[in-house]
């Protein structure tokens, strides 16, 4: 089946710039060039929330892993933390002197990265709200920068033509690559954390594996591309283009799979649901839309099944690593249906899958909320320590003095 649209959302008075799903898929949020973030319900009738706080264009958006908390970066160079709540509260981050362009969370929703137009990508702390440290290698605006799914690295894209690559523990640049024509708008690593894709102003998009520093894939597009998003199952890509097209691209196949007509003017936004059966898309027309994936249904199954088996991938994308080494997983060739009960048997079996899988997120989702919640009694219980010992600590002193 083809992609569909299945909601539009309209509300927005300017250009969308970001969007992204909650964990749950209830909820959707959106940014845009009217200085105001949108909360919108994925329940039909259910109301939009409309947060104001920025002074000037919000650039990015993005929910916490657990879906309990909203990040946005703003042209007003803050960076805001949501309660995507009623009442709508933030707080502000201030630390750097440019427009932020990219907000993102570190896969356990401790660490905050940004990037920005004064040229550096920012680490923070969630619970703390404190800004840890600046990455400053770029030589023109960074207008990207995300977490590995493991949260040793950070890959960031820039107006210098290049995708640099850190790491996080040594806040060293460990590679640079310069491939790209033009600016390079977006960048992602691939849920396997194997590899990154990058969209460029060359209306290029460049596949690389970051263990060996190569380029695996090269797509030539006819319009300069403004996001892009892999698939939960690490099998497909989707793009955002000026030419108003979202376009999903095959990663096994290596090639163009659907080119979707649905905004009035660039598309700028695009992102997968954390479990890849929707995709949500932003344009300059002020629409956000979401999309069923439908191609997909088959996936998770594969997926399973193919990680189990260890084939190796097609020399062209790969040079003959394993699959699961390369990250890009083979899909099954299904044999040919006699009857419609083996259908419908298999149906069964890949919900069963999907809702296995679900659950699973879920599960994690609150061993990271329980984990992040006992990291912060121990910060406090750490503070307090501190604190006693540095009064100790003045006690003794007063008492020599």
């Amino acid at each position: 089946d083809d992609p569909s649209l299945e909601r539009h959302f309209k509300g927005h008075r300017d250009a969308v710039t970001s969007v992204d799903f909650s964990l749950n898929k209830k909820q959707l949020a959106s940014g845009s060039m009217d200085s105001c973030l949108m909360i919108w319900s994925m329940r039909p009738q259910m109301r939009a929330y409309r947060f104001v706080g920025h002074k000037d264009a919000v650039m990015c958006v993005q929910f916490s892993p657990s879906g309990h908390l909203v990040v946005s970066g703003s042209r007003d160079k803050t960076v805001r933390l949501w309660v995507p709540s009623v009442k709508g509260e933030s707080t502000v981050f201030k630390a750097h002197t440019g427009t932020v362009r990219s907000v993102h969370f570190s896969s356990d929703g401790q660490s905050l990265v940004t990037a920005s137009d004064d040229k550096t990508i920012k680490v923070w702390t969630v619970h703390r709200q404190k800004f840890l440290f600046s990455l400053s290698q770029h030589i023109n605006w960074v207008r990207c920068a995300k977490f590995s799914p493991d949260g040793r690295l950070i890959v960031s894209a820039s107006d210098d033509k290049t995708v640099k690559l850190w790491d996080k523990t040594s806040r060293e640049c460990i590679h640079s690559f310069c491939e790209h024509g033009g600016f390079v708008n977006h960048v992602d690593f691939h849920p396997s954390g194997t590899c990154i894709a990058a969209a460029g102003t060359d209306n290029t998009v460049k596949v690389w594996d970051v263990r060996m520093n190569r380029l695996l894939q090269h797509y030539q597009g006819n319009a300069v591309v403004n996001s892009l998003s892999f698939h939960p199952s690490g099998n497909y890509l989707v793009t955002a283009s000026n030419d108003s097209t979202l376009k999903i691209l095959d990663l096994l196949e290596g090639r163009l799979l659907y080119t979707l007509h649905g905004h009035q003017g660039p598309a700028t936004c695009v992102a997968f649901s954390r479990t890849g059966d929707f995709f949500a898309s932003g344009g300059s027309d002020e629409q956000v839309m979401v999309w069923k994936t439908n191609f997909d249904a088959a996936d998770y199954g594969d997926v399973l099944k193919t990680q189990k088996s260890g084939t190796s991938v097609d020399g062209t994308q790969c040079t003959q690593q394993s699959e699961m080494e390369c990250g890009v997983h083979l899909k099954k060739t299904k044999p040919q249906d006699p009857g419609r009960n083996h259908h419908h048997h298999q149906q069964q079996e890949e919900e069963a899958i999907a809702n296995t899988l679900e659950h699973i997120v879920g599960q994690l989702d609150v061993l990271t909320q329980t984990v992040s919640i006992l990291e912060q009694r121990l910060t406090l219980t750490e503070d307090k320590l501190k604190e006693c010992l540095e009064n100790q600590q003045k006690i003794i002193q007063n008492k020599v003095n």
